[in-house]
């Protein structure tokens, strides 16, 4: 039997490796730059015109969701066949045809928790990236305490009226639909919470970014006067919200961990250190600094092996559990730690904003370095994922 399942595997590898020779357009096989990024959505430009045919054709395979169900839009694929798919991706470089938090967080949870008419809407659109979505999640009074929220939903009729505020809401001035938290029952904190979808040109939504230190504005400000959505836009039952918003957070979490932090530098820091501090003997010539990099390094090779491992176990069915919070504090951790490094290595020269005292690279490590300060934030606070880490993970209770 182990023959034949081996045998299948095989053919299949020959099948993706033909069609992806065939379909991955020859700029899909170089480094992504980020302006190039696609994030799919209504308005997506599409700077490099093979980026719109690579999605298109990985869209059709559904094979920007491999696992998910075929009738959803999905590739049907086994955990054992998008192993090789993502192998082969690999093997020739292939840029990812869609980044979407449709895909990584709300697709997860719909498949789940949504009923039949709510996936067939909804996940087609993701996994082509029809959709751009945004997560309605934190408030200016509830980010931490995110069960704290007070953004409200109102029955009238056949639709939920919402009024509130939500903060930090990343890319909502691009986003097609959000999913949102709302408070549906004022009299209990967690068990009051209801999750919802609604498309974000609907009368009375408004989104305001929010420029960063590093002089980018990922974030937006996003306001809901008098909003109103379908009651067939709810997912699961109502005040169910809390439960699908925890399971949400951590797919989440354990997306950010392992596909790093956005943005940022792709330069070697090594090879960085050696051309500002310089080298003797092919060695980064400043002791303590060579230290501090090669045990930056084996840090981030063990935690790439801790989250292959994790990988491996999901194969075997494995859910994102309260250890993604793990994953995420120390992903944070490390992603910060680096450009600390990049700015030791390159002194002054990392600190400029602009003007021809600095190189483009220069100014690339500046802003990500500033940027990097609000990785122990976005995804869940680190104090609060240490918490969760203490109490879910380690079994430890508040001493009385």
């Amino acid at each position: 039997m182990a023959a034949v399942e081996t045998s299948e595997l095989d053919r299949f590898r020959n099948e993706v490796r033909a069609w992806l020779n065939e379909n991955c357009p020859a700029s899909m096989r170089t480094p992504m730059a980020e302006s190039e990024t696609v994030w799919g959505g209504r308005s997506e430009a599409f700077k490099n015109p093979e980026s719109k045919l690579w999605l298109e054709r990985m869209g059709e395979k559904g094979w920007t969701a491999p696992t998910w169900p075929k009738e959803y839009g999905g590739g049907g694929l086994s955990k054992e066949e998008n192993k090789i798919l993502q192998e082969e991706l690999r093997r020739i470089k292939a840029r990812p045809a869609l980044l979407s938090f449709g895909l990584w967080m709300l697709g997860p949870v719909l498949l789940e928790y949504a009923n039949e008419e709510q996936k067939k809407e909804h996940l087609p659109k993701i996994v082509r990236g029809e959709i751009r979505w945004c997560q309605g999640y934190s408030e200016p009074g509830a980010g931490s305490d995110l069960a704290g929220l007070q953004t409200r939903a109102i029955e009238d009729g056949d639709d939920y009226v919402i009024n509130g505020q939500k903060i930090w809401t990343s890319y909502a001035n691009y986003a097609d639909w959000i999913f949102c938290l709302v408070r549906t029952d004022t009299t209990v904190k967690h068990e009051g919470i209801s999750f919802i979808l609604f498309d974000m040109t609907t009368p009375g939504v408004e989104t305001r970014p929010i420029k960063l230190i590093s002089g980018s504005s990922p974030f937006c400000e996003t306001f809901f006067t008098d909003v109103r959505v379908p009651k067939k836009n709810l997912v699961g039952r109502i005040n169910g919200g809390w439960e699908i918003a925890k399971k949400l957070l951590q797919h989440e979490r354990a997306n950010i961990s392992g596909a790093g932090f956005t943005g940022g530098t792709s330069l070697p820091l090594d090879a960085v250190a050696k051309e500002y501090v310089g080298e003797q003997g092919g060695r980064i010539s400043d002791p303590s600094l060579r230290e501090s990099i090669a045990m930056h390094k084996m840090r981030g090779r063990g935690f790439a092996l801790t989250l292959q491992r994790a990988a491996d176990e999901a194969k075997h069915g494995a859910e994102p559990g309260a250890a993604s919070s793990i994953f995420k504090y120390y992903g944070a951790e490390l992603n910060k730690e680096k450009y600390e490094l990049f700015v030791e290595a390159m002194g002054s020269q990392a600190l400029g904003w602009e003007g021809e005292g600095f190189s483009k690279p220069e100014l690339d490590v500046t802003r990500s370095w500033l940027r990097s300060k609000a990785n122990s934030i976005e995804g869940g606070t680190s104090e609060i994922n240490l918490n969760v880490v203490a109490k879910r993970v380690l079994g430890l209770r508040d001493h009385q």
